[in-house]
């Protein structure tokens, strides 16, 4: 089942002389249990290509589909909707409420959706569980180490049973230790719980640890990499990225 699709994505911003075309005819496809990096360097269109796939931003052109769901179709109620209940979101900063504890940051995405706030708390007090920082639950984020910060806001991007979850350079202000251990937790989070993962990142080490690899260059599509596991990942900019008919 195709979790991700888009076809075609143009994003421009401004006009005229400062016309600036982020997407340049973005399409790709991520299937159930799918964990797909993109890369590139900065400017490239990685993170407006993730905001467009969360509908946090509209395209200028183009298709976005979520679990079959066209974005274009659905009004503002419908769109906060999906985001709720389809995708989990992990930011480079966490953006953890630094007034919360661990249990209700985990909790937050359920209470604002209209779970009674003791029965958010329970399940995200599972995901605490799952993810091993049960005992920090009381815990303000300042209260929490770099690693342990890491784990709660991926329990709080599971807390809604999303079926995708988008991360957007989410190992970009921690050492390499921590950033590996926070891949090995997207991998668990694919391999055992079979949720689909798109990772913006410019680490290739984080990257290793995808199905798929897309490299990104001047708001387009330019290579694809299979890491060897099952499951397939397509890609292109308007065109077939290895040529007529073939794989990258």
């Amino acid at each position: 089942m195709k979790i991700v699709e888009t076809e075609n994505l143009i994003k421009i911003y401004g006009s005229g002389l400062a016309e600036v075309k982020a997407l340049d005819g973005v399409s790709l496809q991520v299937e159930t249990g799918e964990f797909v990096a993109v890369m590139g360097p900065s400017g490239c269109g990685k993170s407006t290509l993730l905001h467009l796939i969360g509908g946090l931003d509209l395209p200028t052109a183009g298709l976005v589909k979520i679990e079959g769901h066209d974005l274009s179709t659905l009004d503002d109620d419908q769109l906060t909707d999906l985001r709720r209940e389809h995708i989990g979101f992990i930011f480079q900063f966490f953006n953890l409420i630094p007034t919360l504890s661990a249990l209700d940051n985990t909790a937050l995405p359920l209470v604002l959706g209209g779970t009674k706030p003791a029965d958010a708390q329970a399940k995200a007090a599972e995901w605490l569980e799952k993810l091993e920082v049960a005992d920090r639950s009381t815990h303000r984020p300042e209260e929490l180490s770099g690693g342990q910060r890491q784990r709660v806001a991926i329990a709080r991007s599971m807390v809604t049973d999303p079926n995708l979850i988008l991360a957007d350079e989410p190992t970009g202000n921690l050492d390499s230790k921590a950033a590996n251990e926070f891949a090995v937790l997207l991998r668990d989070i694919v391999d055992r719980w079979q949720r689909s993962i798109l990772l913006v990142t410019h680490d290739p080490r984080i990257s290793s640890f995808a199905d798929h690899i897309l490299q990104m260059k001047d708001g387009r599509i330019i290579e694809e990499v299979h890491n060897g596991n099952d499951g397939f990942a397509s890609a292109g900019s308007g065109k077939d990225i290895a040529g007529e008919g073939g794989r990258a």
